[in-house]
């Protein structure tokens, strides 16, 4: 909008269509600037729980966790992540992940070959990286969500203090000059009309 705009009745249309439009856009671009800030703020306890459950969790694998060390049964075996499900949600126009599940690839054994505290371990091993890989999906969402916040207010700013003031600055600064134009002409013709009738 930097360039200076015509002084005449078209720039004059042109300027007014143009605020009309930003001043039609911009509540649009705040609502959506406050439900993205809504949503960020409903995300933080969902995963500051999630990270407590990871602590949790590992804490109570530490009485357990020396176990692992016993070569006799590889635990990492039993582990392997086929893949980690998600959906895809729409949130004020941001495509986000929804943590789903995870997928572990199944591996067979024997409860009569492994260790009494193997399907326990498992169990909580799972549980752990199940946790994990939430917590990954939703810093990926949250991620998403600040970038579009940050673009979405960048966009508010340009609107509210540079782009309309501008065009109302503009528009003002036409009318002035079509009117001192109109009287100027005004002017000119009865000073024309005046040598006439001289």
């Amino acid at each position: 909008m930097s360039e200076k705009p015509k002084f005449n009745k078209t720039a004059l249309k042109q300027q007014r269509d143009a605020l009309a439009k930003y001043q039609k856009f911009l509540p649009i671009l705040q609502l959506k600037k406050m439900q993205l800030q809504l949503v960020i703020r409903q995300l933080e306890p969902v995963m500051e729980a999630r990270r407590q459950d990871m602590e949790r969790l590992a804490e109570g694998a530490k009485p357990w966790a020396g176990l692992l060390s016993d070569k006799t049964v590889e635990v990492e075996r039993y582990l392997s992540v086929k893949g980690v499900l998600t959906e895809t949600d729409n949130i004020a126009g941001v495509e986000v992940p929804e943590f789903k599940e995870v997928a572990f690839e199944p591996v067979p054994y024997s409860l009569f070959s492994t260790p009494y505290w193997f399907d326990s371990a498992l169990a909580e091993l799972k549980s752990i990286i199940l946790v994990r890989e939430e917590l990954k999906v939703l810093m990926k969402k949250e991620a998403l969500l600040r970038e579009e916040l940050r673009t979405t207010t960048q966009r508010v700013n340009l609107f509210e203090k540079k782009l309309i003031p501008e065009l109302r600055e503009n528009i003002r600064r036409i009318k002035i000059f079509l009117g001192d134009d109109e009287t100027a002409a005004v002017g000119r013709a009865k000073l024309a009309k005046g040598k006439l009738a001289g």
